[in-house]
């Protein structure tokens, strides 16, 4: 029998500033849910690095690829705070560059950072649709951590994990298997 290579898990963070809560937190899940599903090769793409390059219509080459990272992960962590109810314009210009169906190959999993628990649907009504719309598989319930709860974010994390990891288990293996 012949083992399947480990499974891109891509964790894309969309917040504009560099070392951010964000993308500890996003880390943080990624490692979570990687844990559960066996051999995983973790990357992360931070659009802080890249956000300069995000307005030329000729992107540069480690936008490229990073845009080509994200398109070719398995298993894609998407977080960002939220920004005025919702995800952050620097999220939604990058996944705007990417064409229709995009993440076709992926099983996405919302993640967003708030500090106001009212914007709680906003990882459901906002972000979750949008990378349906790019053809992701979005099968579980999106990560919410509130500002106030960071310190307990590992436990909430963890807890949504275990949740989550049977889910993106099954249809790993139901991709393998129908590509197989």
């Amino acid at each position: 029998m012949v083992t399947p290579p480990p499974a891109r898990l891509v964790t894309l963070v969309g917040n504009p500033r560099p070392k951010s809560r964000t993308r500890a937190l996003a880390v943080l899940a990624a490692e979570a849910v990687g844990a559960r599903l066996g051999p995983v090769d973790r990357e992360v793409v931070d659009l802080s690095a890249l956000a300069a390059g995000l307005g030329s219509a000729a992107a540069p080459a480690a936008l490229q690829a990073a845009e080509r990272t994200v398109q070719d992960a398995d298993v894609l962590v998407v977080a960002s705070p939220t920004y005025k109810g919702t995800y952050t314009g620097l999220l939604k210009t990058f996944l705007d560059r990417l064409p229709g169906g995009a993440l076709a190959s992926a099983v996405a999993l919302p993640l967003m950072v708030m500090g106001d628990a009212r914007h709680a649907p906003a990882v459901e009504v906002h972000l979750r649709p949008l990378l349906a719309e790019l053809g992701a598989s979005v099968p579980t319930p999106g990560a919410v951590v509130p500002e106030n709860r960071i310190e307990q974010a590992g436990e909430l994390l963890d807890a949504w994990a275990a949740q989550v990891a049977p889910q993106v288990a099954g249809l790993l293996a139901a991709r393998a298997t129908t590509t197989s």
